[in-house]
């Protein structure tokens, strides 16, 4: 897959269910509107029902959920015929667009809410920078692009969404691969929905202490057009495995506990391997962008030296340089395209180095466009990217500068010890 991605490419905004969140953010309408639930024609409707009831079977086989919860909770269950347009890849037509991407995102409106948010979470968030390592103007950042801070997080049914998309995929070449992964989220949501309702998996067949009105809430809870739900857009798998309960109410709630989705954030991104006090990207110098254009293959993978790069003259000296706010020399870099039509319409494209906290956002989101959109909403938050040198080896090097130091000073002769003991004491 090509990562050279924006926000209007539908086929890469499927490819974030294998990260925290389901598309690239677009546009949606407010989570007080009516929930859209339209059916398609009758065929296609009978053959939705009949996979959905397989599912539905596999799953009270395989994890002892009772089938009749299972068929209580999707029995209103239907297609969403807009969710397939929304998914189709654009047009041969379409040329990606990073200037018009940045301004949708990095804009007053977003801005003025991130700061809002800062300030009323101040305190926690400082609590989970200092813990995780994820610099609070990330997080916050990310936040604000997905959903500015809880205002989009969607206007469909999950459990229609995912199981229009598990079993009405529309016709692309990556129908049956697409179709898999839904079906996997589907299974996902089914797995979350039960444990927060206080069912145990497996449930061996019982549904003794399960809240049968919070299973079927949580089944029909908003989501974004792709399954992605809360202030953070995590998609069901994601809720599962790297969710927390920041707020330490005994459950994690992504959509009403700003505290739940900070910490949530934070730990999706540590685990996805985010380097603590180092950058994000570096810019391309001057004079260089023949070379960056060379080495972009789109490709999400770190396959230069900073010293490659240097050499090549894509960087300078001071940015493989830990104590200038660079990184060490031998840290690994990727060269990120982001085109864009200029006024006339040709194909034009701003380079950046990537480096291995631009990839931890990317598995946040698998869009160039998105990555890089997070780094600078955060610059304009405050983050400085550049590196936090460990205090121990701040000390380390003093230490080390001291004793070059010392070193270098030239050696006074000692002077010879008096045998006269008088004189000795006299002087």
């Amino acid at each position: 897959m090509n990562f050279r991605a924006s926000c209007f490419t539908s086929i890469l905004l499927l490819a974030l269910l294998l990260g925290a969140c389901s598309s690239t953010p677009t546009q949606q309408a407010s989570p007080t509107e009516t929930i859209v639930n339209q059916p398609e024609d009758a065929t296609t409707e009978a053959r939705f029902s009949q996979n959905l009831s397989e599912l539905m079977a596999q799953m009270a086989q395989t994890q002892g959920i009772p089938l009749s919860t299972l068929e209580m909770g999707f029995a209103d269950a239907k297609t969403i015929p807009s969710i397939r347009k929304l998914v189709l890849p654009p047009s041969g037509s379409f040329k990606k667009n990073w200037v018009a991407y940045r301004r949708r995102f990095i804009e007053p409106i977003r801005l003025k809410a991130g700061k809002a948010f800062w300030e009323q979470n101040q305190t926690f968030l400082s609590k989970i920078e200092q813990e995780s390592g994820v610099p609070a103007e990330v997080i916050v950042a990310i936040i604000g692009i997905e959903t500015i801070y809880g205002r989009q997080t969607g206007n469909f049914r999950v459990k229609d969404v995912l199981s229009t998309l598990a079993f009405s995929y529309p016709d692309t070449p990556n129908k049956a691969s697409r179709e898999q992964l839904f079906k996997d989220q589907l299974q996902e949501l089914i797995l979350l929905c039960w444990t927060e309702a206080g069912g145990i998996l497996p449930a061996k067949n019982s549904s003794q202490g399960v809240n049968s009105s919070r299973f079927n809430g949580c089944l029909n809870q908003n989501s974004s057009y792709a399954g992605a739900i809360g202030l953070p857009q995590f998609m069901p798998s994601s809720i599962r495995s790297f969710a927390i309960d920041g707020d330490g109410d005994g459950r994690i709630d992504l959509k009403q506990s700003p505290k739940d989705a900070i910490a949530s954030v934070a730990n999706f991104m540590r685990k996805h391997g985010w380097q603590p006090g180092m950058p994000i990207y570096f810019p391309v110098q001057d004079g260089a962008v023949g070379e960056a254009r060379a080495l972009a293959d789109g490709e999400p993978q770190l396959k230069y030296t900073v010293q490659d790069l240097i050499g090549k003259g894509v960087l300078t000296k001071d940015q493989g340089d830990l104590q200038m706010g660079g990184v060490e020399p031998q840290s690994k870099a990727l060269i990120v395209d982001l085109p864009y039509p200029d006024k006339d319409g040709n194909d034009q494209a701003r380079y950046v180095v990537g480096l291995n906290n631009f990839l931890t956002i990317v598995q946040y989101n698998r869009s160039y466009f998105y990555a890089q959109s997070v780094a600078e909403f955060a610059e304009a938050l405050g983050y400085k990217n550049q590196s936090v040198v460990p205090v121990s080896l701040t000390k380390a090097s003093a230490k080390e500068a001291k004793s070059e130091t010392k070193a270098a000073e030239p050696v006074k002769a000692k002077p010879k010890k008096s045998t006269n003991k008088k004189k000795l004491k006299q002087v």
